[in-house]
């Protein structure tokens, strides 16, 4: 019984922090990733603006690989502004596609696992479109402080893939 229940509170859960649906037909990811050069860090770009990520800027992901063969995820925030108080949450993922790479499952409490797609990235790994299969999360990422140009062109690339930029939140990061 006590599954089952864990089962529903997740499912709750999911349902609360969801936001609006951006593709009603999320992609499969485009093409495989090779995880020695996708770890280390990114900026975020932009967002669907989600509960667990309000208010946050200089918002920076770092991926590195755990003896354990998983992958440490920390994420980290700045509360409020550029310059603000940091956020740090720490997680870790697992491959969900080893015949891709290129689907992952994260968890950042307990035994909770999300989908972690990317769903395109650049072949010299200097950018990386994230979502999952319901279309409701979307972070558009960069290998370094995004330009004006790399916002744009991460954006149509999101347009181009089915994605509503609409409800993109762009990510305020610090002047390199």
């Amino acid at each position: 019984m006590k599954p089952l229940l864990a089962t529903f509170a997740a499912l709750a859960l999911t349902a609360c922090v969801a936001g609006p649906v951006g593709n009603p037909n999320p992609p499969q990811p485009a093409k495989a990733v090779d995880l020695d050069r996708y770890v280390g860090r990114w900026y975020e770009v932009a967002r669907y603006d989600m509960r667990f990520e309000k208010g946050c800027e200089g918002v920076t992901a770092e991926y590195s690989q755990r003896p354990d063969g998983l992958i440490r995820v920390v994420n980290t925030c700045r509360q409020g502004a550029v310059d603000g108080p940091v956020k740090v949450s720490e997680g870790k993922a697992k491959v969900a596609d080893a015949s891709t790479n290129a689907k992952l499952k994260v968890s950042f409490f307990g035994p909770f696992f999300g989908d972690y797609w990317v769903l395109d990235h650049a072949d010299d790994y200097s950018w990386s479109i994230v979502g999952e299969g319901s279309g409701r999360y979307l972070w558009l990422l960069s290998r370094q402080v995004p330009t004006q140009a790399d916002r744009a062109a991460l954006t149509a690339r999101a347009r181009a893939l089915g994605y509503d930029v609409s409800l993109l939140r762009p990510t305020k990061q610090p002047a390199p």
